[in-house]
């Protein structure tokens, strides 16, 4: 596979170049110092893949440059080396089309796993930084799911009253079941409606029984 690598410093490119060399599968076409000549390189040499370190003063950023190459080069992948170990830095590149983020601290046998794994098609994520992308998304699915889904808006007692009023009961007998006023049904009864969006009674009654709410 064919390399490029983009870092500020001279002694980390040859350092890099040298082990990546000594790979049989592995040959390092050229080095850039910063963003603007790693675009020229993989403009004119279309690498396998790009190992770009994220910041390199006082030129273009790696992440301007990975929105760059990854939108005009999308065969070239892209590996981020970088010394950040902070999730700000790891969803910006990621978002911006790179498909791996490694750690400058790695071992030499993570790092070439690391370019093995992204010319494979793959993504690679540094073991330290894995939690915090597996938590990101999470907040994101549930965020997504809330805006979805106005069921998860609906209180622990809207979530009592909304199956009595579908099987028919009135707002005197729901009062009673559950030890609270009428006129507090009524408004629970109509924040209920608001926050499904619903306009009439048919239409809770079909909503519970899609959401399994009704036990006869």
């Amino acid at each position: 596979m064919k390399v490029v690598i983009a870092d500020d410093h001279a002694v980390v490119r040859a350092g890099f170049a040298k082990i990546i060399n000594y790979q049989p599968d592995m040959e390092v076409l050229e080095t850039a110092a910063d963003g603007h000549e790693a675009y020229s390189i993989v403009a004119k040499t279309s690498p396998d893949i790009l190992l770009l370190d994220v910041s390199m003063p006082p030129g273009e950023n790696g992440l301007i440059t990975t929105g760059k190459i990854s939108e005009d080069f999308p065969n070239t992948k892209i590996l981020i080396l970088t010394m950040f170990d902070e999730e700000e830095y790891l969803f910006h590149v990621l978002k911006n089309g790179a498909s791996g983020y490694l750690l400058k601290n790695s071992t030499e046998e993570e790092f070439l796993s690391a370019i093995r794994t992204v010319f494979q098609g793959d993504i690679y994520i540094h073991p330290k930084m894995a939690t915090s992308l597996v938590r990101e998304f999470v907040n994101q699915y549930q965020d997504v799911k809330n805006v979805d889904d106005p069921y998860t808006l609906l209180t622990t007692r809207e979530l009592e009253i909304l199956p009595l009023v579908a099987k028919g009961y009135g707002n005197k007998e729901i009062a009673e079941k559950l030890f609270i006023s009428v006129k507090t049904v009524e408004a629970h009864k109509g924040r209920i409606m608001e926050k499904l969006n619903f306009k009439s009674k048919p239409e809770l009654v079909e909503y519970a029984l899609k959401k399994k709410l009704l036990n006869f």
